[in-house]
């Protein structure tokens, strides 16, 4: 489950990392994201913070808050990769309904890496 702490809750959060962030959009997921460089939230809070926006188009209630519940589980899986002072903002497209968590998880991180967010992974050199 995602920490309190890094959960967006005010409009105005949410408004500043989808108007003023830079957004870069997948099959099923739009990755909005914004430095913070307010003095006074970026003392008080430690860590990135998410947001969602798991719209009617993504399916009925009991879809939505499946996908909301995903998306919470692979923001807390990549938390500790971001950097501290990053708000994100991730919008559920309709064929997140029908992804895998797998397949949210390759296009969350896709998006955020082409944002410059994640570093390219280190593997074995070849």
């Amino acid at each position: 489950m995602l920490p309190e702490p890094n959960r967006l809750h005010r409009a105005r959060d949410f408004s500043v990392a989808v108007r003023r962030g830079r957004r870069m959009g997948r099959s099923d997921l739009v990755v909005h994201a914004v430095v913070r460089d307010e003095p006074d939230i970026a003392s008080t809070i430690r860590g990135p913070r998410f947001g969602l926006i798991v719209s009617k188009a993504v399916g009925p209630a009991v879809t939505r808050h499946r996908v909301a519940r995903r998306l919470r589980h692979i923001c807390s899986e990549v938390i500790g990769e971001l950097p501290e002072s990053t708000d994100i903002v991730i919008r559920a497209l309709p064929g997140a309904a029908h992804a895998t968590s797998a397949q949210l998880l390759v296009q969350l991180r896709s998006g955020m890496k082409k944002l410059g967010l994640l570093e390219a992974p280190k593997g074995p050199p070849s």
